[in-house]
């Protein structure tokens, strides 16, 4: 169907009408650059969450308040609820000690939120995550300070704070600010170290910016909110990873009993939290993609109404030809290529704009956008199929003209 030919009389319609090609085309530009800049977020969301959960390291349990997944009788896991914490509900005193008695595993770090604003005699932060924690986050996160050191589990009372970069710099406004002191609810706080960067995931999922946290000592944290402290995630590592799927086990069995038997709690292992991850971004991303999808469509029905007036326009043109002898299939492939060629270069163009916007993101954003080469083919193909698919109607009520009808109209 695509011949030389077809293709030269598509081009010379499309330049005798740069305009409103460029306008027919409009839908779908947007549509296939939308879901190609949609898609590649995703995919760069989905390495970011990647690296930083690699980074942790292969041993690293997560225990979460709230039943987010269920596991069948192997342990292996059958639904997958990221929003469900069973009404906001949170660990307690009693379960982190639970979870401290259980002895194949060290250490035990948990991470309890501190509600406050992070202020200092000349400036405040509201963008800060305050974090009361034990001396194993270190560990646990498998990261190192650039400056200075953590504080000791012997010194959990003591006013120390280790802060992200984004802190010392929004907060201090420097990068070392070793020594310095920050007050929060009233108490004050001496700086003693720096974490180095964080390798962050994304605002997409729950992945937590580190880079922005102030880890103070737990028991300070405790009486810093009164006395009792919402903890929101333990962090832990088998002391044997060769025994990990018993460890869970054991840790699952321990929150059970601490809990009165209520299993609103999630224990899981690495792979799992990437698996989950990787899952919820392609759910994520394929409905944002089917509803971006949807320009696309009115796109094709742009098509297929802009040729519908071209043909009305062009039947003198298309009795000359039938005149001559051109057959009906002829003119269907005539008409059909016009709008075939119309729609790919939309798509051509909306890859192209999706790579400008992927570069503007880069640019401008945290986001690392990742461009695949088979969403840039399905995103040309689909461009393709819009146009056959919005093009028959009008190819068809062009070869079907009669040609001495098609010869005696006046516009």
């Amino acid at each position: 169907m695509f011949s030389g030919t077809y293709l030269k009389l598509a081009r010379a319609a499309i330049r005798s009408n740069k305009w409103r090609s460029l306008l027919t085309m409009f839908g779908v530009v947007i549509g296939v650059a939308s879901v190609v800049t949609i898609v590649s977020i995703g995919e760069g969301v989905k390495h970011q969450v990647s690296e930083q959960i690699k980074q942790r390291g292969d041993d690293l349990i997560t225990i979460l308040p709230g039943g987010r997944i269920k596991r069948d009788h192997n342990g292996q896991i059958t639904n997958f609820n990221p929003l469900d914490v069973q009404g906001g509900v949170s660990f307690s005193e009693a379960d982190y000690k639970a979870v401290l008695q259980i002895p194949s595993v060290k250490p035990v770090v948990p991470f309890g939120r501190v509600v406050g604003l992070a202020k200092t005699a000349s400036n405040e932060y509201e963008g800060a995550e305050i974090i009361a924690a034990t001396e194993g986050v270190p560990l646990v996160l498998n990261q190192k300070l650039a400056y200075g050191s953590f504080f000791a589990d012997n010194e959990l009372k003591a006013n120390s704070a280790v802060i992200g970069q984004r802190v010392a710099e929004r907060l201090f406004g420097e990068n070392v600010p070793l020594g310095k002191s920050l007050i929060i609810r009233d108490r004050e706080f001496i700086v003693r170290g720096i974490f180095d960067k964080f390798s962050n995931g994304s605002a997409f999922v729950a992945s937590a910016d580190y880079d922005n946290a102030i880890f103070i000592p737990y028991k300070a944290g405790q009486e810093t909110m009164g006395g009792t402290i919402q903890i929101y995630q333990i962090l832990t590592r088998p002391t044997d990873a060769q025994h990990m799927d018993d460890t869970v086990a054991a840790l699952a069995q321990a929150l059970k009993t601490a809990r009165a038997g209520q299993e609103d709690f999630t224990v899981l292992k690495q792979d799992e939290n990437l698996a989950l991850a990787n899952n919820f971004l392609n759910v994520l991303t394929s409905m944002i993609s089917a509803v971006a999808a949807i320009s696309l469509v009115v796109g094709g029905i742009g098509i297929m109404n802009i040729m519908l007036v071209s043909v009305t326009e062009r039947t003198k043109e298309i009795g000359i030809r039938k005149a001559v002898g051109a057959t009906n299939r002829q003119i269907l492939y005539q008409f059909l290529t016009e709008a075939t060629v119309i729609s790919l270069l939309g798509g051509i163009l909306g890859v192209i704009i999706a790579l400008l916007a992927n570069f503007l993101l880069r640019i401008f954003t945290d986001l690392r956008p990742v461009v695949t080469w088979p969403i840039v083919i399905v995103a040309c193909g689909i461009a393709l199929i819009v146009g056959l698919f919005f093009g028959v109607a009008p190819a068809l009520k062009a070869a079907r003209k009669d040609p001495i009808d098609a010869l005696r109209y006046e516009q």
